[in-house]
C-alpha cells in the first residue's frame, strides 16, 4: 500500500520523512482519523497527494491529483493561501458542492497551506469526525498551522540543497494513522522458514510481544514460547502441520502471560514436501471488534480490516462466503484477496465507513464460484462497523433484500464478475455540479477533460459543436498535432463515426482500432491502437454536437460504463447548449456596451486623459462599468461608474446612466446635483439594480477639483514628486437605493505634473483578499509610474494605463469587468494665459 518513491535520491528520502512526520502530528493535533499532504508537482497548476495516512490509497485514487483552479478546499487553500475549515458535511456542501458530491459522508476537514516566504509548497490536510460547531475544529487548528509553518521552513531548507526544487510526481505514500492511545486490538505478522530454521517478526508483532529485536533469537521454539508463554507445544505442532500440508483448524486460541486472549492464524506459501515457508498473524482482539475469538462460532461471516484495507481477521464462514481460503485473505489487501469486490458500489460504501462513524449496510451481487458452482444464492448482505483502528465487517447470504427493501424482490443486475475492472469511480452528480459552474463552451470542454476523462482512464478528447449543418472542432486534447484538422467543419452527410453518432443519436463504442476500421474502412487513424467512444451530444431532443473519447490501449466497455457515459453525454450537451445561449447574449451585451462606451474622450490643452475597459473572463456576462470625460463649462468632468450585475440589463442601465450624467455635466451642474439627479433617475427607472459612481469637476487652469462620490472606491492622486495617496473623501450611498440620499462635495488640488486615477472595484478586488490591500497595491504601482511629459501630445498616460492593467489583462479568470480612467494635468505653455 506504499506508493512509488525514488529512495535512491537522498533528498527524496528526507522529503518523504518530513511529510510523513508532519501528517502524523497534524492528525493527532486536530483529533483526526486520517489526513495527508498535497504537494506541488512539476506540472504547472497540478497538486499531487504525497502522503495519505489512515485511508487505503486505491479507494481514493480520484483525489490523488488536484488542479489548483478546481472548486475544492485543497485547491483554494493552495491558490489563495487561506485556511479552510469545514466542520461537517452541511458546511462542506454549502461551500464546496462538487467536493461534497464526490464524498457525501459525515466528516469534517481542515486544510492549511504550507508556505515559506513567498513560496507555497502544498497543503496539510486532516479529516476528522463531523461536529456541529466549528469551534471544536478551531481548537486544534493553531497547532496544525504551526506544523504547516515548520514544514514550510523545512521544505525551503530542503529546496536550498536540491537544484531540482521540492515537488512530488509519484503516487502517494499510504500509511497507517497515528494512534493516540495504545489500541486494545493489535495485529503483528511473522514468517517461518523451516529450511533456514528462522522466524522473522515485523515491528508490530515485536511490540505486541513486548520484546526488542536483540531479545529475539529467531528460532521457532523462541517464537512459540513468546506467543504462548508456558504452552508452546500447540504452536509448534500447528506450524509443523501447516508446513507439511496438514493445515489444522485455525485460528489457534492462545493466552498471553497476563491471560489476554491471542489468536494465531497462519498459512503455507508453497507445496510439500519442500518444507515451504509459513506465514501468519498474531492478533489480540479488541472488545469493539465483535469478539474475534467467538466469531469463529457464528453462523454469519465476520472479517476485520485495518484502516488501509488489510484483512487482519476472517472467520471460516467469511472465507466461505467470499470464496477464498483464509490463508488467501488474512494479511492481504481486501481487493487483492477478493478481486470481485473491486467495484464502484462496494468501494463507495467502504469509503463511507472509513470517513464517517456510523455503520454502513448494503447488498451486492456475488459471482458464481469457480467451476460454475453457486454458493447459496447471488446476493450477499454486508455490514461495516467502523472503529478507530479497524473496520469489522459481517457478511451473510440473502436471496431477498429484506434488510432495506422489505418484501421487494432484489433488483436484477449483471453479475459482479461481468463488471469491468475499469468501471468508472465517478458520480454523475459531481460532473453535473462542475458543469453548472462552466458558462462558456471552452469552460465546459475543460471540465469534461478534467473530470470525465481521468475517471474512465481516457487520454484523448475531442468535442465538436453543430453549426449550419456542419460539425466544428471546439476542443481537443491528447491527439497528435493537426490530426483532427481534416475533420473540422465536416458536413452531416459524411460517413464518419463522430457524425453518425449525432445523426442517429446512438453512442458508438469500439474496443480497438481494428473494430473502428472494420466499421469505417479507410478512416484516418492516429498512432495508437486503443479504444474509441463516440457520444452524441443531444439536449432536449436538439442536436448540439459530438464527443470523442480516446484510450491508449484496447479495452472493453461494460454495460454500466456504457450507461453512465451515455447519461453524462446528456449532461454535457445541456451544458453546451447553455453555453451557446450565454455566448449569444454576451455578444449582444458586449456589442451594446462597446457602443455605449465613449469612442473619444473630450480633450483640453492642459489635461491629458486615457481610459481602459476590460470585460470579465470568468463568466460570459459583461458588466456595467463605464468611464467618461465631458466638457463642463470651462472645465472637464471626469466620471467613472459601476452598475451592479451583469448582462444585457446591466449594460443597458449603464448606457442610461452615462447619458444622464453626461447631460448633467454639459449643463455644468455642481457635483452633488449631478449625483442626486442621477440617483433619482435610477430610482424612477426601477431596473432592480444599483450603481456606484465618482464624479469630479476639474478646472484645468487652477487645478481645483470638486468631487462627489456615491459608494465608489476612492480616487488616487500622484503628485509630481512621485508621492501617491488615496483621496479618502466623504461620500454618499450607492445610486438607486435612497431617494433622500445626499452626496457631500469635497475639494482637492491637482498641481501641474499630477496624475489622477479613477477605477472600478474589479481592478483592486481579489477572491479571498481585502479590497484595501488591492487599493494599496494600485497606489504603489501608480507611484512607480514616473512623471508625465511637459508638453501635451505625449503617450505617457497610455503606458501607465497599460502597466496598471497588465496583470488583470493577462488573467484567465477575471471575475469582474474593469474600468480605469487616468488624467494628468500639465503646466501652462510659455506665454499662455
Amino acid at each position: 500500500m506504499t506508493g512509488s518513491v525514488e529512495h535512491a535520491h537522498p533528498t527524496t528520502g528526507r522529503l518523504a520523512a518530513l511529510l510523513i512526520e508532519a501528517s502524523a502530528e497534524a492528525i493527532s493535533a486536530a483529533g483526526g482519523h486520517s489526513g495527508g499532504v498535497y504537494l506541488r508537482s512539476r506540472t504547472p497548476g497540478l497538486l499531487r497527494l504525497a502522503v495519505l495516512s489512515g485511508l487505503p490509497g486505491p479507494l481514493f485514487r480520484p483525489w490523488w491529483r488536484m488542479h489548483v483552479d478546481r472548486p475544492f478546499p485543497v485547491a483554494d487553500a493552495y491558490r489563495l493561501g487561506v485556511q479552510v475549515v469545514l466542520p461537517n458535511a452541511t458546511e462542506t456542501m454549502r461551500r464546496y458542492p462538487q467536493f461534497a458530491a464526490g464524498l457525501p459522508f459525515q466528516f469534517g476537514s481542515l486544510y492549511v497551506p504550507v508556505v515559506a516566504g513567498s513560496t507555497t509548497y502544498g497543503v496539510l490536510t486532516v479529516l476528522r469526525p463531523a461536529v456541529a460547531d466549528a469551534a471544536e475544529v478551531l481548537s486544534g487548528r493553531d497547532r496544525v498551522v504551526r506544523l504547516a509553518q515548520e514544514l514550510g521552513a523545512a521544505l525551503r531548507g530542503l529546496e536550498d540543497d536540491d537544484a531540482d526544487g521540492v515537488a512530488w510526481d509519484g503516487e502517494p505514500l499510504c500509511l497507517r494513522p497515528p494512534v493516540p492511545v495504545a489500541p486494545t486490538g493489535r495485529t503483528g505478522r511473522f514468517a517461518w522458514d523451516p529450511k533456514a530454521a528462522t522466524v522473522t517478526l515485523d515491528d508490530d508483532l515485536r511490540a505486541l510481544l513486548g520484546m526488542a529485536p536483540e531479545e529475539f533469537p529467531g528460532t521457532v521454539e523462541a517464537f512459540a514460547d513468546a506467543v504462548s508463554p508456558g504452552r508452546p507445544d500447540p504452536v509448534l505442532a500447528t506450524l509443523r502441520d501447516t508446513s507439511a500440508g496438514r493445515p489444522p483448524t485455525l485460528p489457534l486460541y492462545l493466552r498471553a502471560q497476563d491471560g489476554t486472549l491471542r489468536l494465531l492464524d497462519l498459512w503455507s506459501t508453497g507445496e510439500p514436501p519442500a518444507a515451504p515457508p509459513v506465514r501468519g498473524i498474531v492478533l489480540t482482539p479488541s472488545p469493539s471488534a465483535a469478539a474475534d475469538a467467538a466469531a469463529d462460532l457464528l453462523p454469519d461471516g465476520v472479517f476485520c480490516l485495518d484502516r488501509l484495507g488489510l484483512v487482519v481477521y476472517a472467520n471460516p464462514r467469511a472465507a466461505q462466503l467470499l470464496g477464498r481460503p483464509r490463508g488467501e485473505l488474512v494479511g492481504r489487501d481486501l481487493w487483492e484477496a477478493v478481486p470481485w469486490l473491486g467495484r464502484p458500489d462496494f468501494e463507495d460504501h467502504l469509503r463511507a465507513a472509513l470517513l464517517s462513524p456510523d455503520p454502513v449496510h448494503f447488498h451486492l451481487v456475488r459471482p458464481p464460484a469457480e467451476g460454475g458452482e453457486d454458493l447459496e444464492g447471488d446476493w450477499l448482505a454486508l455490514s461495516v462497523h467502523p472503529a478507530a483502528d479497524r473496520l469489522t465487517c459481517t457478511i451473510r447470504p440473502t436471496s431477498r433484500l429484506t434488510d432495506t427493501l422489505g418484501d421487494q424482490e432484489a433488483p436484477p443486475g449483471p453479475a459482479a464478475a461481468d463488471a469491468s475492472p475499469l468501471a468508472p469511480l465517478y458520480r454523475p452528480i459531481a460532473l453535473a455540479i462542475a458543469l453548472s459552474e462552466a458558462v462558456t463552451a471552452r469552460q465546459v470542454s475543460a471540465v469534461v477533460m478534467r473530470e470525465l476523462l481521468p475517471a474512465f482512464g481516457g487520454r484523448r478528447l475531442a468535442i465538436y459543436l453543430l453549426q449550419d449543418r456542419h460539425l466544428y472542432l471546439e476542443w481537443e486534447t491528447g491527439f497528435p498535432k493537426g490530426f483532427l484538422t481534416p475533420f473540422d467543419g465536416v458536413a452531416l452527410d459524411a460517413h464518419l463515426p463522430g457524425v453518425e453518432t449525432l445523426t442517429t443519436g446512438r453512442p458508438l463504442f469500439f474496443d480497438s482500432m481494428e473494430q473502428l476500421t472494420a466499421a469505417y474502412p479507410g478512416i484516418a487513424l492516429d498512432a495508437t491502437e486503443g479504444a474509441r467512444t463516440f457520444l452524441p451530444l443531444i439536449a432536449s431532443g436538439r442536436p448540439v454536437g459530438s464527443c470523442i473519447l480516446g484510450f491508449d490501449r484496447p479495452r472493453s466497455f461494460s454495460t454500466e460504463e456504457r450507461t453512465v457515459l451515455t447519461a453524462l453525454a446528456g449532461l454535457i450537451a445541456h451544458a453546451m447548449e447553455k453555453a451557446q445561449r450565454y455566448e449569444s447574449e454576451t455578444a449582444l451585451a458586449r456589442g451594446l456596451q462597446q457602443a455605449l462606451l465613449p469612442r473619444r474622450l473630450s480633450a483640453h490643452p492642459r489635461v491629458e486623459t486615457v481610459g481602459r475597459y476590460l470585460p470579465g473572463t470568468a463568466g460570459m456576462d459583461v458588466g456595467g462599468d463605464w468611464y467618461d470625460v465631458v466638457e463642463s463649462g470651462d472645465g472637464l468632468a471626469l466620471v467613472i461608474g459601476d452598475v451592479q450585475g451583469h448582462g444585457v440589463q446591466a449594460a443597458a442601465t449603464m448606457g442610461q446612466l452615462r447619458s444622464a450624467v453626461r447631460a448633467f455635466a454639459l449643463g455644468d451642474r455642481p457635483p452633488d446635483e449631478v449625483m442626486s439627479s442621477t440617483n433619482h433617475l435610477l430610482i424612477d427607472l426601477d431596473p432592480g439594480l444599483f450603481a456606484s459612481c465618482c464624479y469630479i469637476r476639474l478646472d484645468p487652469a487652477t487645478g481645483t477639483a470638486r468631487v462627489a462620490r456615491a459608494g465608489h472606491p476612492p480616487p488616487l492622486l500622484r503628485a509630481s514628486d512621485g508621492r501617491t495617496r488615496v483621496l479618502d473623501l466623504p461620500g454618499g450611498v450607492v445610486l438607486g437605493v435612497d431617494p433622500r440620499a445626499r452626496y457631500p462635495v469635497s475639494e482637492f488640488l491637482m498641481e501641474p505634473g499630477a496624475v489622477l486615477a479613477l477605477y472600478t472595484d474589479g481592478l483592486v478586488e481579489r477572491p479571498g483578499g481585502d479590497i484595501d490591500e488591492g487599493i494599496t497595491a494600485l497606489r504603489v504601482a501608480l507611484a512607480k509610474s514616473g512623471a508625465p511629459a511637459a508638453r501635451p501630445g505625449g503617450r505617457f498616460l497610455s503606458g501607465v494605463a497599460d502597466r496598471l492593467t497588465a496583470t488583470a489583462r493577462h488573467a484567465l479568470d477575471r471575475p469582474d469587468d474593469i474600468a480605469l480612467l487616468l488624467a494628468a494635468r500639465r503646466a501652462a505653455a510659455p506665454g499662455s494665459q
